[in-house]
This record gives structure tokens, sequence and C-alpha cells, in this order.
């Protein structure tokens, strides 16, 4: 197949994919980028805005994962704003634009990934882990581990042993890059639930 993985980050949902598709990542932070080049060597890595290149390039692929920021929606974020005084801030309304644009004039299969929302999605999703998805494929429902992370965000959890407990649980080593290592594996998407949804989507075509 050919695969679009749009906000792909490092490549969480990514990595139980194998090197059987021809894959392309949009990512839009250069660091981010070289390390998922560096993970994924054959994948074809774009360093664009995600959002702008579905809309020109949809029709391109037979299937599209999705990952819209989701700080916005995060039960977290407006906890935090209630409780520690943060600004509030809208949410960002283009994870919906991409699912109607999906549902209503992609012909492939798709995804759109996103944290469970402190409001009730406005489109129903299914809930896999602490993961809202939406979806145009019929996926049994599975109970994964429990993520580790806490109310408080793992934020009294000393850094560096976090993102040891991060890489273990994902099985991803960035101990050689530079950059905001706790925000890049936080953001993963757990690589069992990305290679169970792909092999998912694989029965259904088969």
């Amino acid at each position: 197949m050919k695969i679009l993985n749009l906000y792909a980050g490092i490549g969480g949902n990514r990595k139980g994919w194998g090197d059987d598709h021809e894959i392309t990542a949009i990512e839009n932070v250069p660091e981010i980028s070289k390390i998922y080049q560096d993970f994924f060597s054959n994948d074809k890595v774009i360093i664009t805005d995600a959002h702008q290149y579905l809309l020109e390039h949809f029709e391109e692929y037979d299937f599209i994962w999705s990952s819209p920021p989701c700080p916005s929606h995060s039960c977290f974020r407006k906890n935090f704003s209630c409780n520690v005084g943060a600004k509030p801030i809208y949410p960002d309304m283009k994870l919906y634009e991409e699912i109607l644009l999906l549902k209503h004039y992609f012909k492939g299969y798709w995804v759109v990934e996103n944290v469970k929302s402190y409001y009730k999605p406005l489109i129903e999703p299914q809930l896999l882990q602490r993961h809202y998805f939406w979806m145009n494929m019929e996926i049994p429902h599975k109970d994964f581990p429990k993520d580790t992370i806490n109310l408080t965000g793992g934020r009294n959890e000393h850094e560096k042993d976090q993102i040891k407990r991060l890489q273990t649980k994902l099985g991803i080593n960035i101990d050689n890059y530079k950059g905001n290592k706790r925000l890049m594996l936080r953001n993963c998407v757990n690589p069992e639930l990305g290679k169970y949804i792909l092999d998912n989507l694989t029965k259904n075509k088969e």
C-alpha cells in the first residue's frame, strides 16, 4: 500500500509497520524528522505542514494515518487551565476538518488519532487505550496495557527517569539526539497499537 503518515513525530505508530509498504511521512520540525528518517530510512520524509499536505495530496494514497496536535483537546490541558491558572485556548478544529475531509472525500482506508478529550466528541470515535480513533474500518476492541502517565502528566517524576521509562515502554531509544526528548516520547502512539490497527486493515483488504 501507499501509506501517508501525518504528524509523524519520531514514528511511534510507524514502528511496527515493517517495510512492505511505500510510506510517506510528514513532519514539520526538522530535528524530529531527522530522527524519524534515521529510524525508518526506507520512508520518504517531507518537512511541511501536514494539514495542508493532506488537503492537496490525499487522493494519492491507499491508507492515511493522521495524529493532529492534541494539547488543545486534552483533559490534562483543560484541568491545568482550571486548576493552575494557565490561559484557556480554543480547541483546534483542524482535527474535525481532517475527519470530515477523509470521511466524505477519501476512497481509501483512514485513521485519525487523538487523545481523550475534555468534552464530548463532536463526532463519535472508538476508544483504544487512552486514545480516540476515528476510522472507516472495523477494528475489534482490544485491551492494551494501561498507560502509566498519571494525572500530573508525569511532572512529579524526574525527567530523566520518565525518559528512560518511556523509551523502555516504546522500544525507542533517542539518547543520542537533542531536543525535548520527554515530549517527543510522550507524543508517540504505542507501537503495538499502531501495528494492531494496520494488521486489521490488512485483514479487511484480504
